[in-house]
């Protein structure tokens, strides 16, 4: 006999569920043929949080490696230049270029740090080969040619009075490292509005219904969860990360709300599929009370189905694949949840964020080794390489740059200071030896420079940390880690 108590239940609900969240795999593929900027939307999200890196001297030996190794590496750059037409040809449209000098501080506005996360300075000053016979210019030091140079640019404004100027702009507008925003519903955009959809216990035969809209300044996760037909939850989600958020460098999730005075659950996940594992974390709200709601990782239970899973082990939090926000009927293993009551709810969101990383470099500065040798008592100038032997004849630029290093190192930024040895054009594929002392003599290609800064501002162990580095005869991988964490915080 037909249950007469039973609601009406809509299979064009459910159908509407399963192809926005791509569960039936054949539809899928249809779908992204016929609307490809759809499938694509996820995939932007990561970048669009990702912050920009500033990259200033874009456009020198060094700079235009790292805006290159950036780019392909899924980073978002801003780049400083003073040629903005130089750089076009350079970059083409894949940079976001910034026309400046950082030697005139007026030029360095507001804007250029506008959603800037990190900066890696490669500026130098400007030198070239004097006029002459060739035969008399060409010297070389450990196999390596090189010929004795004019300046063209004043070391004092370019190694000193520039790093000075722009390290201010820096530190005045800089974001901190220590979060990662997520999503931001105090900004909105559809975009993100596109990212988030509704599952609710349709999926098993029940009537709740919910959404997630946007308003001026949040996000309102509202509806009605009704206990008709075994029914009892409602929640949001997000499609799939493409790639995942790795927020392992992370201690957790962290929620600016405004509740209802009910109880709801945060869940992740950590694989991409759509019935596997959650990773939940209740929490309560007070009735239209702004509260920040911390979600620490290692708390997080896994469940499938509100039933718990003791062996499904730690989340892994460098696999983040969506999100959801939950109001349901039950808690964990058939108990109930202590608040809930069927009937309208509302739940507003400020933001979404990753909290507790340790500080990482916010300022990478590529320097030189030898900066502290031409005036070090004692030091033997007819054994050091040439920029030390010829300090005094390129206007003290060492002198400089060592000024510039100090105005880095008492800014108050975190941040890293590589002083590359002499910079070659061969390929970086060689193992590194870094020391610090300002003893190390040697060579090193500038696309492993570039590959070490890039590394440098990802890592929580380059804080702060002053050293030379040259490569090694033997190629092979770098292991970044261990070699910034051999390596000891400046005094």
């Amino acid at each position: 006999m037909k249950d007469k108590n039973r609601s009406k239940w809509e299979i064009g609900r459910l159908w509407k569920t399963l192809t926005y969240f791509e569960v039936i795999p054949l539809i899928s593929k249809i779908q992204k043929i016929l609307s490809p900027l759809q499938a694509t939307k996820v995939n932007q999200l990561g970048q669009i949080k990702m912050g920009k890196i500033l990259v200033v001297g874009a456009t020198g030996g060094v700079g235009k490696r790292v805006v290159r190794q950036l780019l392909a590496n899924d980073y978002s750059v801003r780049a400083l230049v003073r040629d903005i037409n130089q750089a076009q040809k350079l970059f083409g449209e894949q940079v976001e270029l910034f026309e400046a000098d950082f030697i005139i501080p007026e030029t360095l506005t507001p804007q250029l740090m506008e959603s800037v996360t990190a900066v890696i300075c490669c500026t130098g000053t400007k030198v070239q080969p004097v006029e002459g016979d060739t035969a008399n210019r060409e010297k070389y030091y450990q196999g390596i040619k090189f010929y004795l140079p004019e300046v063209v640019d004043t070391p004092e404004m370019v190694e000193y009075q520039g790093i000075k100027n722009l390290v201010q702009v820096v530190r005045q507008y800089i974001q901190p490292t220590t979060e990662k925003m997520l999503f931001d519903f105090t900004n909105s955009t559809t975009q993100i509005k596109e990212i988030w959809g509704a599952v609710d216990d349709v999926v098993m035969g029940g009537v709740s219904q919910s959404n997630l809209r946007l308003n001026s300044n949040r996000a309102i996760f509202s509806g009605v969860v009704s206990t008709d037909n075994n029914g009892g939850f409602a929640s949001v989600r997000t499609r799939n990360f493409n790639p995942p958020f790795d927020l392992s460098d992370y201690e957790g999730i962290e929620l600016r709300v405004t509740g209802d005075g009910k109880r709801y659950k945060f869940i992740t996940r950590c694989e991409g599929k759509w019935d596997g594992i959650g990773y939940c974390y209740s929490f309560d709200t007070i009735y239209n009370f702004p509260t920040t709601i911390r979600v620490p990782f290692r708390d997080l239970i896994p469940v499938f189905r509100a039933k718990t899973v003791p062996d499904a082990g730690e989340f892994d939090s460098s696999k983040v694949y969506s999100m959801q926000l939950m109001l349901s009927k039950f808690e964990y293993d058939g108990k109930l949840n202590p608040k809930f009551e069927p009937g309208n709810f509302s739940l507003d969101i400020e933001y979404i964020k990753a909290y507790g990383s340790k500080a990482k470099p916010q300022f990478v500065m590529i320097s030189s080794a030898g900066v502290t040798r031409p005036n070090r008592p004692g030091i033997n100038l007819a054994e050091e390489p040439p920029a030390v032997r010829m300090n005094d004849q390129l206007g003290g630029i060492l002198t400089w740059k060592l000024q510039g290093e100090e105005a880095v190192r008492n800014s108050g930024l975190t941040y890293t200071i590589i002083r590359p040895c002499a910079l070659t054009e061969q390929p970086g594929d060689k193992l590194l030896w870094v020391e610090q002392g300002d003893n190390l003599k040697g060579q090193v290609s500038r696309d492993a420079i570039a590959t070490m800064a890039i590394a440098a501002i990802n890592s929580p162990l380059a804080v702060n940390k002053t050293f030379e580095v040259r490569e090694e005869t033997q190629t092979g991988k770098v292991d970044w880690q261990a070699l910034f964490s051999n390596l000891q915080p400046d005094s």
